[in-house]
């Protein structure tokens, strides 16, 4: 028997132990306080002057530490708020009270009433004189998380990682709050906040590949949501001027440190705007995140510094593969037996061959997106691979669209919408005989698109990587709550 099993057997043990002895899992014990509440209280008071307090109260949550010290022990009790020290001795509590102790483990949840105080060393205090426990922690707490056996843990079991790791608890506050910021943020922009569906009859929105379900009664498939675009478009069609979906999207596709197949993004749509105008919102929203979370405007994410002082670099897309591929210049950026050497000398796999279009976006995105560590908007990208982008009308190969760049990953993506039914109607065919991963004939879209679709600009902001960046994670799956894992067995 492994010694986390024979720990098991002996927390049952206890809790058989402690039915004789009190009710098992009590549901009556009501808090009055929680930790910080008494922190913000009582925290700044000398000693002298809590000796004049004598009001009880209530606290519950876990114990992470206890020690005991002859007929007295001193315990941390943590909750959501924070964490307080406890004192209880035979003498506050009663010995049989206090005997419940002998069948306390690290990880039981308690319920305590008291009053506060501040011991020799200032340490704000509880002084117990009622003590429950509300529910037994039968499995032993790691000690500490190290290593890659440990992370495995971090990410199976959440729930241990969160009640033992302040600075896991830490960026979820922080995750949670961005998101929070990010609808508000919208809200005081006039943006309505909408709602679509998550499966689709046809996979659509981006090129990506999707999960398949099927629907019983209907005896039909459906693909879960790889983004709401086509359906907020018809939102904008229908007469909504501007909306946002705070959306989780799904993608068939492999795990990275900055990709899980279930994700999290919000697109936003504003009728009569262009992508100058996208990029503008987008910038304001993410200089007032790092106000919101008391970052500088310098600030680190790993290795690198991002500087966000200034306002965010513009490159267009021909500019930077000039720019940081030597051996492309301005004359052979656009001959394609160039960038095949170019590919074949730097290891690029080129995904489609004899397009030129997409060579240049695998070159870019093997080459130039690690390079943009600042905020950067990359702009004016080949129309052929940008098939729902409106093109520009002084020049229908490139798009008004951009994506916006930070520590060499994308943050988010957007373009003057394409709004003129016969010419998506023509890229979505294009697009269908070239690429696999492609997105499928929407019939109803174009018919949408048919009643008349107003000039209109969205974009769509990665959530979970905009986490990772303010809260300096190296992995998506720091960020998530519930990552995807592979089975253990």
């Amino acid at each position: 028997m492994s010694d986390d099993n024979k720990l098991v057997v002996e927390r049952k043990k206890k809790l058989d132990e402690l039915s004789k002895l009190s009710q098992l899992y009590p549901n009556t014990f009501k808090r009055n306080k929680s930790t910080q509440e008494l922190r913000k209280k009582f925290g700044e008071k000398s000693k002298e002057d809590l000796e004049f307090e004598k009001d009880t109260y209530a606290l519950c949550g876990r114990l992470l530490t206890i020690r005991k010290m002859g007929n007295s022990t001193f315990a941390n009790l943590h909750d959501e708020s924070g964490k307080l020290q406890l004192f209880l001795s035979k003498n506050s509590t009663g010995i049989d009270t206090y005997k419940l102790l002998n069948h306390t483990d690290l990880g039981d949840i308690v319920g305590v009433k008291g009053t506060i105080f501040k011991t020799k060393t200032g340490e704000l205090s509880l002084n117990v004189s009622e003590y429950i426990i509300l529910s037994k922690s039968l499995r032993p707490l790691p000690e500490k998380f190290h290593g890659l056996s440990d992370v495995e843990i971090k990410y199976r079991q959440r729930y241990v990682d969160l009640m033992t790791s302040e600075e896991s608890r830490k960026v979820f506050t922080d995750r949670i709050k961005i998101v929070s910021h990010i609808r508000k943020y919208f809200e005081n922009e006039n943006y309505l906040e909408v709602e679509t569906p998550m499966m689709h009859p046809i996979a659509g929105g981006a090129a990506a590949k999707p999960f398949i379900t099927h629907h019983n009664s209907l005896d039909m498939n459906l693909f879960l949501r790889i983004a709401p675009e086509l359906y907020l478009k018809r939102l904008i069609i229908g007469g909504f001027e501007k909306v946002f979906e705070i959306n989780r999207s799904f993608r068939n596709e492999g795990l990275s440190v900055k990709h899980n197949p279930e994700f999290t993004m919000i697109e936003f749509y504003a009728a009569y705007e262009d992508y100058n105008y996208l990029m503008a919102v987008i910038e304001k929203l993410i200089k007032s995140l790092i106000k919101a979370l008391n970052l500088d405007e310098k600030f680190n994410y790993q290795d690198y510094k991002i500087a966000t002082d200034k306002p965010f670099e513009k490159l267009n897309f021909h500019d930077s593969i000039v720019k940081y591929c030597d051996g492309i210049d301005e004359k052979n950026i656009n001959d394609y037996s160039t960038l095949e050497k170019y590919c074949k000398t730097n290891n690029i796999e080129i995904t489609i061959k004899e397009s030129l279009a997409k060579t240049q976006l695998d070159i870019f995105e093997k080459i130039v997106e690690g390079n943009l560590i600042n905020p950067t908007f990359i702009t004016e990208y080949p129309t052929a691979v940008s098939p729902l982008s409106r093109r520009f009308d002084s020049n229908p190969e490139v798009v008004e669209r951009f994506e916006l760049f930070i520590a060499g990953r994308e943050i988010a993506n957007g373009f003057s919408e394409l709004n003129d039914p016969r010419d998506q109607a023509q890229r979505f065919s294009e697009q269908l005989e070239k690429d696999d991963e492609q997105m499928n004939y929407d019939e109803d879209f174009i018919t949408a698109m048919e009643y008349g679709m107003p000039p209109t600009a969205g974009a769509g902001i990665g959530i979970d990587r905009l986490v990772m960046l303010l809260t300096n994670s190296t992995s998506i799956r720091d960020v998530l709550f519930f990552p995807l894992m592979k089975p253990k067995s």
